[in-house]
């Protein structure tokens, strides 16, 4: 009975460390296309509602 415990805490401690490295590689993956989409239109990315408009 003693052994199960340092195994399932291994198994959380592991557990924690998975999800964590998925979340941060699901908010790469966001910025990077954030970042490309800046990069490909920069006029359409940006704020519009503050700007007034000239037309």
């Amino acid at each position: 009975m003693e052994e199960a415990s340092p195994s399932s805490a291994i198994d959380v401690d592991k557990g924690f460390a998975v999800a964590f490295v998925v979340l941060l590689i699901l908010f790469l993956t966001v910025m990077v296309y954030r970042c490309v989409k800046l990069v490909q239109n920069p006029y359409e990315a940006s704020s519009t509602t503050t700007d007034p408009s000239l037309s």
